[in-house]
Order: structure tokens, then C-alpha cells, then sequence
């Protein structure tokens, strides 16, 4: 089983707030052959399928992403089914048994108390309700998550004995790498990360970006874009005053003083912040004030939109959408991903 596939949206986050695509070419030619069929008249004057399309083409164009998304996920899924029952079909012949016994083979660890009270804690502030009353809930979470992991980790023993070679390409979203960013530019791993300075699940994903970056070093470069949220009341100066951080080379120091404490993203908090980081006061004012760089955070929420943001955080590894503030493991699966297919591209050169 190809495991990088289910890790992109994590099932505790799921249970935690239970507790609290045509291809492109095909895209064309349906566009093409009824792009001139009249759907309307109104005094005399036509209304053409093209004219609809032009009006509503950024929802057109999210409608076409994500029915790509699912059909892409069909494959996918499908595919690892297929593998693993190929996979059974050559173990149980090897063994002489049957593929039912094969998988009453796979026996996750119980789980204990101690597990169920290391949850609570770890999750707990996203769990309104006391431990007692969701105790039950979480271990069977747990003991699902285990029979899960378990059983992938039998089939990658046997992808291995039996040389499984993937050929599918994950489905990727074209999306400029431009802003604020950290790592060689020519690193084989590109994360271009949608954020919002007030948003809290963005501030619970800064730690673990910084454990990537200490993980992996010069494979990566991160790239920082901005998605301020509009019920967010200070996202939006907060985001301005990055950018005037920037102008004078501080903008990842007052990115980790902005999301070390968002209760303070008021505009004067944000000038005492800038002052207390070593910037000229007056310059970053004078920015922050002018509101110069609005125009950069709207060309920037576009483009996040386009690509298929609706909030944040959002991350695009080489492409590849993640979305939320998922733990370290899901995100160093892909990335693990990516560079073993850079390097099998590099062999094969």
C-alpha cells in the first residue's frame, strides 16, 4: 500500500471535531464543442454556453479541479486495493495458507488507559467535553488507527518482498513559488504555504514546519504566501506588516513574534513589535500605515483561491495539497515521497 496517499487528512482531526475532475484535454474539447450553443434568448440576443463560461469561470474552473481531485482519488484508492490483493494472491500461494489467515495475522497493540489519557491531553483543547465522556470514543479511534497502521506496515513488508513499483503521479496544482521564503531555490522540495498571522490552527503548524526544516535542511525551501481570513479583523495588517518586515530583511523574525502571540496584532502592537525586532521604526510605520502592500496580499489570496485554498493553513508540496494543521508525519511522508521520485528521476538520467 502506497501509505503517503491516506496520510493527507489525518482521522484524529476528524474524530477530534466529531468530539467537540475531467482531464484537460477533455476539459477543451467539451468547452470547444459547446462553447457556441445558444442556451438563451433575450430580446433577440443570444446567450452562448461561452458567454456563462467567461461570466463564471473561476467556479467552473473549481468544479473541474475537484471532480479531478476525486477521480484522481478513485484511482488511487482503487490502485492500492489491487496491489494488496496481488500482493495476498502471491503471499498465500508462497506460504501454502489463505488470505483470510494472512490477514487475521495482523494483530495491532492494544490499546491501553495510558494511551487513551495521552490522546485527551494532546488534543484536549479541541475536545469540549471532560475525558470520561469520550474515553470510549478515543480508544476505538485508537484501535482503528492501530489495525490501520498495522496493516500497512505488513504490506509494505511484503510491496518490498515482492518489488512493487508505483507508476501513478500524484495529482499536482501549479502554483507560483513566490514570497517570503527559507532554503535554496533549487532544493528538490518546494513547500508554498498559504498562511493567516491571526488564524490559530496556522500558529499550531509553525513548530512543526520548523521540526521539517531541521528534518530535512537544504532539501526543502519553504515559501510563505498569504491568505488572511476576513473575519479575522487584524489578519489583514498583520499580513501588511510581514511584508514591511521584509522590505528591511526581518520578515521570519516577526512571523514568529506575530504567531508567538496573537493577541497582540494590533496596529501599534505591530509597530512595538518591529521596533523591538531592530527595524527602522520610522520606514516600517510609514509602510504599515500607507498601506502599500495590500495589493501584494490580495494578488496573493487570488492566487491561493485559484489553486484551490478555502482556508488556512494550506500547503502545496511540489503541488501536492495538504490542508490544515496536520501532525509532522503526514507531511514528511509526502516529502519522503518526493525525494525518493527525485532521486529515481535522477537515476534514470
Amino acid at each position: 500500500m502506497n501509505a503517503f496517499r491516506k496520510q493527507l487528512i489525518p482521522g484524529a482531526l476528524v474524530l477530534v471535531a466529531a468530539l467537540g475532475a475531467l482531464p484537460a484535454c477533455a476539459q477543451q474539447k467539451a468547452a470547444a464543442s459547446g462553447s457556441g450553443q445558444v442556451l438563451a434568448v433575450v430580446d433577440g440576443k443570444p446567450i452562448t454556453e461561452a458567454d456563462i463560461r467567461a461570466k463564471n469561470a473561476d467556479q467552473f474552473k473549481a468544479l473541474d479541479r475537484e471532480y479531478q481531485q476525486n477521480v484522481h482519488q478513485l484511482l488511487e484508492n482503487s490502485l492500492d486495493q489491487a496491489v494488496q490483493d496481488r500482493l495476498l494472491d502471491a503471499e498465500a500461494a508462497a506460504r501454502k495458507v489463505s488470505k483470510d489467515q494472512l490477514l487475521a495475522e495482523i494483530k495491532p497493540a492494544a490499546v491501553t488507559d495510558a494511551d487513551v489519557d495521552a490522546f485527551y491531553e494532546q488534543n484536549k483543547a479541541q475536545i469540549p467535553r471532560p475525558k470520561d465522556q469520550v474515553a470510549a470514543q478515543i480508544k476505538s479511534y485508537l484501535e482503528q488507527q492501530g489495525q490501520q497502521k498495522s496493516r500497512g506496515e505488513y504490506f509494505k513488508t511484503l510491496e518490498a518482498k515482492y518489488k512493487v513499483d508505483y507508476k501513478l503521479e500524484p495529482i499536482r496544482v501549479d502554483v507560483a513559488a513566490t514570497g517570503p521564503a527559507k532554503g535554496p531555490a533549487n532544493a528538490p522540495v518546494t513547500i508554498v504555504e498559504f498562511s493567516d498571522f491571526q488564524c490559530p490552527f496556522c500558529s499550531r503548524l509553525t513548530p512543526t514546519l520548523k521540526a521539517v526544516e531541521e528534518k530535512y535542511g537544504s532539501k526543502i525551501r519553504l515559501v510563505f504566501r498569504q491568505y488572511p481570513l476576513p473575519f479575522h479583523q487584524n489578519a489583514e495588517k498583520a499580513a501588511e506588516a510581514s511584508l514591511c518586515a521584509l522590505d528591511q530583511g526581518k520578515f521570519w523574525e516577526l512571523h514568529d513574534a506575530m504567531f508567538g502571540n496573537q493577541q497582540e496584532l494590533g496596529v501599534d502592537q505591530l509597530k512595538a513589535k518591529a521596533a523591538s525586532l531592530g527595524m527602522n521604526a520610522d520606514k516600517f510605520n510609514k509602510c504599515l500605515d500607507s498601506g502599500e502592500k495590500a495589493a501584494s496580499i490580495q494578488a496573493d489570496i487570488k492566487a491561493g483561491s485559484a489553486a484551490g485554498v478555502s482556508g488556512t493553513p494550506a500547503m502545496f508540496i511540489n503541488g501536492r495539497f495538504i490542508n490544515g494543521a496536520v501532525p509532522l508525519d503526514n507531511i514528511t511522508t509526502v516529502i519522503d515521497d518526493e525525494l525518493r521520485r527525485a532521486g529515481s528521476k535522477t537515476a534514470s538520467k
